[in-house]
Formats: C-alpha cells, structure tokens, sequence
C-alpha cells in the first residue's frame, strides 16, 4: 500500500502459510505495477533474515521490528536472568552474576546460519543453596549455566537500525496498514469468506480490492479538486 493508502499488491495464501514468505513477491507485484519501492513498513512477521537482506540488497528500507525472540531470547527464561552491560555478564534471580562465558556450537551451519551460542557459567556452590534453586538447578549437577544464542550479524545490524529516528518515523506510519484491514473487513466483508477454495478466495480478493482502491481514488481526486479551489 502507497501512503496514500492504494493497495499496490497483494497475494492469497491458504491459513497456515507465513506472512513473512510473502514480502518479496508484494515488493516485486508492486514495482511491476509501477511503484517506486524505497521503504517497506510491516510487523515483526516481516523481519526475518531472508526479508531484511533482500531489503538491503535492493536499497529497500525495512521497518520492521525484530520479534522479542530474535532480541532478548525466550522471554520465559528470562525472567530469571538479566544481562548486565557493564560486566558483560548474566545476573540470576538471586542477584548472582556469571563467572565466566564461552562460546560453544559451529559458527556457520550448512545453511550459512550462525548456531553459536553464549554458555554464561554460574557459581555452583551458590546454586546449592539458593532460595530460588527449584527448577533452576539440578541437585547433584557439577554446573550451572544459562545459554543465549549470538544473534547473526544481520540481525545485529538491523537492531541498531531500529533504534534510529528514521525507523521510528517510518513505523509511526504502519497506522495506516492496520486501518486499511479495518476497512476492509468491515466495510467491505473481508472478514468472511464467500467462496470455497483459493480461487474463490483469490476472485473476493481481487473485487474486494478493487473496489476499495476505486473508493479511495475517488476521494482523493474530490479532494484535490477542492484544494484546487
């Protein structure tokens, strides 16, 4: 969708399919219809390693939020660990830092992905008699240690690329995405389908489109009639 909120592309999947599979094929329908792509603004759905290289290799801005997964970790474990800047280091629940980190894994697999991962060592002498030990240690374990995968340098890259001010400024736009869906679904009865099959989905989607676009190029052009006096 341009800012102007035209739908510029779109493809039909079947439920179970992954949005993120799709960006290159709408960024690609799109430039064949004749839009100029500089910038792509989308969920955290979109940001996966594929999306934001093919973005960079093409001079596309992806302002797409990493998932807290690929961040922070699983956020379900961390909730006992914390990470301290200025050490370098972990901190357990107990308030007890890592003794010492090492890297363990391949650091490129067949696929070319990063497997290494950060093995945080703890002190078990205190892990033995910690008031938080259930479930964190196991009784008679000769180590105690908290693993975090080392994030590829594409992710790396494009974490600091979402702290800037032009991502904010480009993501502060994806209002109008969510507010199209709105639109349609309720609208235009996109929320239920009306036929069976992908082809009969693929036909709603295709009317359904259309029209909404025809709707609002029709607002646009009364609008600039009448700023045109």
């Amino acid at each position: 969708m341009t800012p102007e909120r035209i739908i510029t592309a779109a493809t039909i999947t079947s439920g179970e399919k992954h949005d993120r599979k799709e960006l290159r094929k709408l960024v690609e329908k799109s430039q064949a219809n004749g839009i100029e792509v500089e910038a792509v603004i989308g969920d955290g759905a979109y940001s996966e390693k594929e999306n934001i290289e093919y973005c960079e290799d093409n001079n596309i801005k992806l302002a797409s939020k990493l998932s807290k997964i690929v961040t922070h970790g699983n956020s379900q474990r961390n909730n006992n660990f914390e990470y301290n800047k200025d050490a370098g280091m972990y901190v357990c629940k107990a308030g007890h830092m890592a003794i010492k980190k090492a890297k363990q894994g391949a650091k490129k697999s067949k696929d070319g992905a990063n497997r290494q991962v950060e093995c945080y060592y703890f002190d078990v002498e205190k892990c033995k008699h910690c008031k938080f030990k259930e479930g964190c240690y196991k009784e008679g374990s000769k180590f105690k240690t908290y693993s975090v995968k080392i994030k590829d340098d594409v992710h790396i890259k494009h974490i600091d690329y979402m702290e800037t001010e032009e991502i904010e400024e480009l993501y502060a736009k994806r209002y109008k995405i969510e507010a199209k869906n709105s639109e349609l679904k309720s609208n235009f009865g996109y929320d239920t389908a009306n036929a069976c099959g992908k082809n009969g989905i693929t036909i709603q989607g295709a009317s359904v489109l259309f029209l909404v676009n025809i709707k609002r190029i029709i607002k646009l052009k009364k609008e600039k009639i009448e700023n045109n006096g």
